[in-house]
């Protein structure tokens, strides 16, 4: 009896079954269950990696039926064991339509398992450009897909939370419901760190950083604030645009210039950029972006191309990074550590 005086409950011996059920239980409850979309594979392991003990990744084959429609089964273990983690983080794609309908399924599934402190992580909103309606009949595929998001369960800890990086209009967030929780991060710093080691690594060379545009230009100029700034601007000329330098021209000469936007399509303004900065004067023009969309192999354009010394991308958009992987002049860099930073409470 203890001195309470309460009978007191049997010692566990560090070998029986129970004392390994309940360290196991006890380990969860400080654990992340990272489900995953097979495309963002490469990301998951880099999360777990970086999380050590504190991250699971949990099985689960992307099967199809003759018909195309999705096969999925959950392991059994992970479905009876939900609740026991701190919490299950679900890393998506909808880097394209065919594969949004099977990771709607498995996010509405979760929850309905008893899945706590569920966040979804979509690196990419895919629709986010599609943001407005100008004229009448106009679909807003932003709002659409924001809806469909929306309709998350409600899990055994209150609503889902949604992670997006560098969404194109800020806005975007009030096109979702009151059922998830949306927080709105940016991967733009990797491109301050890329900076950074590209100093280290070349400390004679001068870098100056260049935006395409007045927009780019005011979302980002806070996080490059410590490099001298060009910004490029699009006058139409007919049906031409032409691109010029509107400020900062004197930064060019001899300077290894870095252009910098939070998305490129199909980039071909990054392309014009580079052309007016290398006939202006400048040694290297290399360039740097979140979301490579590059739809219909849009990338090949930079492939072999000398006008541009490097092109960092994110992994935001897997399609795209999986195909210029190790393809000079890409570097692809994973946004793994801002997603740990994120579900480790570094916010």
């Amino acid at each position: 009896e203890d001195p309470a005086g309460y009978p007191a409950g049997p010692i566990l011996s560090p070998t029986s079954a129970k004392f390994r059920r309940s360290a196991s239980m006890l380990r969860r409850r400080h654990q992340w269950l990272i489900f995953y979309h097979e495309s963002v594979r490469s990301m998951a392991l880099q999360v777990k990696d970086l999380m050590g003990p504190h991250a699971e990744l949990s099985r689960l084959e992307w099967k199809h039926f003759n018909d195309g429609f999705p096969d999925l089964q959950i392991q059994k273990e992970d479905s009876q064991r939900l609740e026991q983690f701190y919490g299950t983080c679900l890393i998506v794609s909808f880097h394209s339509p065919e594969v949004i309908f099977e990771q709607l399924c498995l996010l509405h599934e979760l929850p309905r398992m008893r899945a706590k402190n569920f966040h979804i992580v979509l690196p990419w909103f895919c629709t986010g450009t599609m943001e407005r309606v100008e004229k009448l009949g106009q679909v807003a595929t932003a709002k659409s897909l924001a809806d469909m998001l929306s309709c998350c369960p409600v899990g055994p800890s209150g609503p889902a939370t949604l992670v997006t990086y560098d969404i194109h209009w800020t806005q975007e967030q009030f096109y979702f419901t009151d059922r998830v929780l949306v927080e709105l991060k940016t991967a733009v710093p990797l491109g301050l760190e890329v900076l950074t080691r590209v100093q280290r690594e070349t400390p004679d060379e001068e870098v100056v950083v260049a935006f395409p545009d007045d927009g780019a230009h005011k979302k980002m100029k806070d996080t490059f604030a410590s490099f001298p700034h060009i910004i490029c601007d699009k006058v139409r000329d007919g049906d031409r645009r032409i691109v010029t330098l509107r400020e900062g021209e004197e930064h060019v000469v001899g300077r290894h210039v870095v252009v910098i936007d939070d998305m490129v399509m199909s980039g071909a303004l990054m392309l014009e950029c580079a052309q007016q900065l290398r006939e202006r004067g400048a040694a290297k023009v290399s360039c740097f972006t979140v979301h490579a969309v590059m739809p219909k192999q849009a990338f090949k354009k930079f492939l072999g191309n000398d006008l541009l010394h490097k092109f960092w991308i994110t992994d935001t958009v897997p399609s795209t990074a999986s195909q210029v992987q190790d393809k000079a002049p890409f570097e692809v860099v994973s946004i793994a550590p801002l997603v740990v930073r994120y579900l480790q409470g570094f916010r």
